[in-house]
């Protein structure tokens, strides 16, 4: 049977023209599953998804940015002209997306003149009323909560009713003039949703896709899930567009929404018996109080799901705290972002643990058993230098040498933006940053950059653009050699890292060179580096496979999932 789709949701490569385009992405997908085109999609599209089909409404999900990663001959406007849903849906959610994200919009605007393209997410939200005078833009639905939003545009659109009552919707009328309908359905709480795996694997027979559905480069070696445990935080990370204060700002959001324990603890089980590849679980446990974490592990304690698990700690834990989750999961990791060794730094970034505390975490979550503990720094930050950078790497050996190698720590640039709505771009002045992009326009242009050196958004008072690069890869190489050295890495992964590195600094220097060039040999000398700008954009100052954890043989569980296929509003 085939399904016209109300709603297709596409996610665009970060830059629309990245195949042809001689651009040095540098290292600022390192520490994330996807490549410098960030071809991962949201992981609002499963809820929204979910919610639409289960209110009759038809979605289907194409993934344009690994279509075009993984085919060099596939046409993405050539696919979008022969689809004609009610409705295009492209996501804007953090801003590496603002050039491709609105390329995409043009294209479908160009093939189907009279098909409403509708943005939404994180950026989409700050930035709505500069989004909607674009022409390619009919719609923005802003906030956190999309998916109920969304259902009323998407009826009103059918049924032609008036939009002036969809909440959280900003739009243009015949007239061509905005208008911003007040953001009011923000969800107290996640139980209403979910993100059903059965939707997804239903949409690959409705539509005979089952390229577009994929969400990263190496899903199929690698399928790891994510399953989220709130929409908000608690905390108040100075340059984190996802805060406490940035969410409140532009998101209307007081307070966390949180899925209750029992629906979490139920979807890692439901996850569990789909794939024996890792789940990762976003957000702390402890973030709604000890009780959450709780009961959440004694739901899973009975069953013990053999995947690797990986938790995020924000503050450090008790003892207590690790004994239970080792006696939910046989495999687990830990995940933790002292940003800085250096405490004042620290604190300046909104964290007030002590390097001590921190420690007797580790410690507590090791001898429970912990197979692997990642500890992520950052450069970039307030009140940071360049000697404090490499000072934090002589942190993370005195780490691997107390901790041994199921410690593993990383470092990498804030890069390539500083999220607008964080504390640190709203109070620039005030947390030391000198922020060089203010509107979606300059995003957009700075993607286009021919090195990520050029894309930074921002300087601070203590590192300058040139600090914060030629640190980044100074750091990478120094934390390569000593994770040589205390056998977290063999000598071959090491010496391809240290190459890439060294290639990477001079790929820097050369484009800072080929920029003082006048056109047409500007264009043509960065073009021919193209290819090693490629090569060195991909695993730079760590190698990607550092950040995984291991997968049993058997990754999917087909049975599980074709008997999913049949079943009516699973989970």
């Amino acid at each position: 049977m085939f399904f016209r789709p109300d709603l297709i949701l596409l996610h665009a490569p970060s830059v629309y023209d990245f195949r042809k385009l001689p651009i040095l992405f540098g290292p600022i997908s390192d520490l994330v599953p996807s490549t410098p085109i960030f071809e991962m999609y949201p992981v609002g599209f499963s809820s929204i998804a979910e919610h639409l089909e289960r209110n009759g409404i038809h979605v289907r999900i194409i993934n344009l940015a690994l279509r075009m990663l993984k085919d060099k001959d596939f046409d993405p406007e050539e696919l979008i002209a022969k689809l004609h849903p009610r409705a295009f849906g492209i996501d804007l959610h953090w801003l590496p997306h603002a050039h491709g994200s609105l390329e995409v919009a043009a294209l479908c605007k160009k093939r189907h003149p009279d098909i409403p393209v509708i943005l939404g997410g994180y950026s989409a939200t700050y930035f709505h009323e500069e989004l909607i005078r674009y022409p390619q833009v009919d719609f923005v639905v802003r906030g956190d909560s999309a998916e109920e939003p969304l259902r009323q545009l998407l009826v009103a659109l059918k049924e032609n009713k008036s939009l002036g009552e969809v909440p959280n919707l900003t739009w243009k009328d015949g007239k061509k003039e905005v208008h911003a309908n007040p953001l009011t359905h923000v969800l107290p709480d996640l139980d209403e949703y979910s993100n059903n795996y059965s939707t997804f694997f239903r949409s690959v027979i409705k539509y005979f896709d089952l390229k577009s559905l994929i969400p990263i480069h190496d899903w199929w070696e690698y399928p790891i899930t994510a399953v989220m445990t709130c929409r908000g935080c608690t905390h108040n990370c100075v340059f984190c567009g996802g805060s406490r204060f940035g969410l409140d700002r532009f998101c209307s959001r007081e307070s966390c929404a949180f899925r209750s324990p029992e629906k979490v603890a139920d979807d890692i089980l439901s996850i569990s018996r789909y794939t024996n590849a890792p789940i990762f679980v976003v957000g702390d446990l402890r973030q709604a109080g000890e009780s959450y974490g709780q009961t959440l592990l004694s739901r899973i304690r009975p069953v013990r799901p053999k995947n690797q698990v990986v938790l995020e700690l924000f503050t450090p834990a008790p003892e207590s705290y690790f004994q239970m989750v080792a006696e939910a999961f046989p495999n687990f990791n830990f995940e933790t972002s002292p940003e800085s060794h250096d405490e004042k730094v620290r604190r300046a970034t909104g964290k007030y643990f002590t390097n001590q505390e921190m420690e007797k975490s580790i410690r507590f979550a090791l001898d429970h058993g912990c197979s692997k503990f990642d500890v992520f720094f950052m450069i970039g930050l307030p009140q940071q230098t360049p000697v404090s950078v490499m000072e934090t790497i002589d942190y993370c050996a005195y780490l691997m040498k107390t901790f041994g190698r199921r410690l593993n720590p990383f470092i990498s640039p804030l890069a390539p933006f500083l999220d607008p709505g964080s504390i640190a771009f709203e109070k620039a002045d005030e947390t030391g940053y000198r922020v060089f992009c203010k509107n979606l326009e300059d995003y957009r242009k700075a993607l286009l950059a021919p090195s990520w050196k050029y894309t930074l958004s921002y300087e601070t008072r203590w590192m300058t653009r040139d600090d914060i690069v030629v640190s980044s890869y100074q750091a990478g190489l120094r934390l390569n050699r000593w994770k040589e050295h205390f056998g977290l890495l063999d000598k071959e992964t090491a010496d391809r890292t240290e190459k890439r590195i060294l290639l990477a600094g001079e790929m820097i220097r050369k484009v800072d060179e080929i920029v003082l060039l006048d056109e047409p040999e500007r264009s043509q000398m960065l073009l021919a580096l193209k290819e090693s700008f490629d090569r060195v954009s991909m695993s730079t100052v760590c190698d990607k496979g550092e950040i995984k954890w291991p997968v049993f043989r058997w990754r999917l569980n087909f049975p599980n999932i074709i008997r999913a296929l049949f079943q009516r509003g699973a989970n």
